[in-house]
């Protein structure tokens, strides 16, 4: 009889940041309490970290990182795999820190987790695919060579309500392709957004040095983690005013940054007249309410025909109300806790102003603790607040479109542009109508939060610059050098008279 593997021992010691190469508490005067948001618990408390543990971690990334760079393709993906099958003996650990520290349903949490294992997946194969080129001149005797090389260290500032992923997104790719890389998660989720991926790619034989994590108040390293001289990438995800800081920081510091920028979006999801109904109600419940509401690419706004906007309405309001609400640990929840007291009481706010402003309420509640159950509002028009902003929360505005040419002009009413989706019978109408919408995804008879590693992410307008994933991370992650070289002596134009075009002498 085969004998039963045993569970690794669970990772500790998360009141420690990692800093270059070490485990060790941060130099800072205040301490972050990691709240669990569901039950108020103290999951663990870390001590922050200053400006110079920050200094210390770029300046250790700078150092080791030629070395890994130059370690063969197969070795960095060799580190990796490991990581994945780390992953898949620590599953369980993994799913309860992002219950417990994220507010993530049970099924949110396993779908986070497939999401960073198949990223680890991709990061296996990237260091393959960093290719050069060899390119035309017309110069006799000119070998002009294009390569490309990982531009050194990246910074990675993570959300808080996918935390692991979004870490992961960036962070692997970047490992993988040969650059070092410092994470500052955010302060609601610092394990599940930076430190247990650390573990995990520490386990995995990741050399030290090549990955920092550092958990700080934004009010003392957040602009110095950006303006920093070193890190040359910028991988933010977020919200969109504090993009554009990012994006501000980063042209004043004293070397410019490239930035990979995700942002906010107001996601539209366009029920056209001859959609499959019961499959548009699955889909659009499911791409509202999955982890409550928060997250970029979930549907903020749906956009339904007028034919059958009563019909849709009706059947939608039924299945919202089936939806339980509770502990996000338990198997049939959907909807867990908010991320913390302020977002809960923004969301408040905005169900105030949506009564206000004329809408007229389907579904509501009260809050319990920090669990808001689901409102769906009818009778929205795009013009109101509720629609024209994000909620990320568990709110559901059903606006009334005369037809497909209004539902178009209103889906792309706005300043964002992330993600989409549109449902009708007919895939040839719906592949028009996508293209017309003026988003970075859009996806047809089916709910937008789709995030597939070797498909480009990102948004269009306010909503983001770059793309993530695949190809496009390798883009975002390396820079490409010119080199030429002259083999045989050249004839330069020193006489105007015989100028026939520099680079192109005859």
């Amino acid at each position: 009889m085969e004998k039963k593997k045993e569970s690794p021992q669970p990772y500790s010691n998360f009141d420690q940041l990692l800093i270059n190469g070490q485990w060790r508490h941060g130099k800072g005067a205040k301490v972050l309490n990691d709240f669990n948001p569901y039950d108020g618990k103290v999951l663990v408390e870390i001590p922050h970290a200053n400006r110079d543990d920050m200094d210390e971690a770029y300046r250790g990334a700078a150092k080791v990182q030629l070395e890994w760079a130059a370690l063969l393709p197969g070795e960095r993906a060799a580190i990796m795999r490991r990581a994945a099958q780390i992953m898949e003996a620590r599953r369980e650990e993994i799913v309860t820190w992002i219950i417990q520290e994220s507010g993530g349903t049970r099924i949110k949490a396993n779908l986070e987790w497939n999401a960073v294992h198949g990223v680890l997946l991709e990061a296996t194969t990237l260091p393959y695919l960093v290719e050069g080129r060899i390119l035309p001149a017309d110069i006799p005797g000119k070998e002009s060579r294009m390569y490309r090389k990982p531009v050194g260290v990246v910074s990675v500032i993570s959300p808080w309500n996918w935390p692991f992923q979004l870490t992961a997104r960036s962070a692997a790719p970047a490992l993988a392709v040969g650059n070092a890389v410092v994470v500052k998660p955010a302060s609601d989720t610092p394990v599940t957004g930076g430190l247990l991926l650390a573990k995990i790619l520490e386990e995995a034989g990741l050399p030290p040095g090549v990955l920092s994590v550092i958990v700080g108040a934004g009010s003392e390293i957040g602009d110095a983690f950006v303006t920093h001289p070193i890190p040359r990438v910028i991988s933010f995800t977020g919200s969109t005013p504090v993009g554009r800081n990012i994006a501000r920081l980063a042209a004043e510091g004293p070397i410019l940054k490239r930035l990979e920028l995700e942002l906010g979006g107001n996601g539209p999801f366009v029920v056209l007249s001859d959609a499959d109904l019961a499959q548009a109600v699955e889909a659009a419940v499911f791409g509202k309410f999955l982890h409550q509401g928060q997250t970029c690419m979930s549907i903020n706004r749906f956009i339904i025909d007028d034919r059958i906007y009563d019909d849709f309405v009706e059947r939608f309001v039924d299945r919202v109300r089936q939806l339980k609400a509770g502990d996000p640990n338990a198997p049939d929840t959907m909807i867990g806790p908010i991320i913390n007291e302020s977002q809960l009481n923004g969301l408040q706010q905005r169900i105030h102003d949506a009564i206000s402003s004329g809408a007229r309420q389907m579904l509501g509640g009260d809050a319990q603790g920090l669990v808001l159950p689901p409102h769906v509002f009818s009778q929205v028009t795009n013009e109101m607040q509720l629609a024209q902003t994000e909620s990320f929360g568990p709110i559901a505005p059903l606006i009334r479109a005369h037809d497909e040419a209004d539902a178009l002009k209103i889906a792309n009413d706005t300043d964002l542009g992330l993600a989409a989706a549109v449902f009708t019978q007919d895939a040839e109408r719906g592949l028009l109508f996508a293209q017309q919408l003026e988003s970075g995804m859009a996806h047809i008879n089916d709910q937008p939060v789709n995030d597939l590693p070797y498909n480009p992410f990102g948004g269009e307008k306010n909503s983001g610059v770059g793309r993530f994933n695949g190809v496009w991370a390798i883009a975002a992650f390396t820079t490409d050098q010119w080199i030429t070289i002259q083999h045989t002596p050249r004839h330069y134009p020193f006489d105007a008279r015989a100028f026939t075009g520099f680079g192109a002498e005859r």
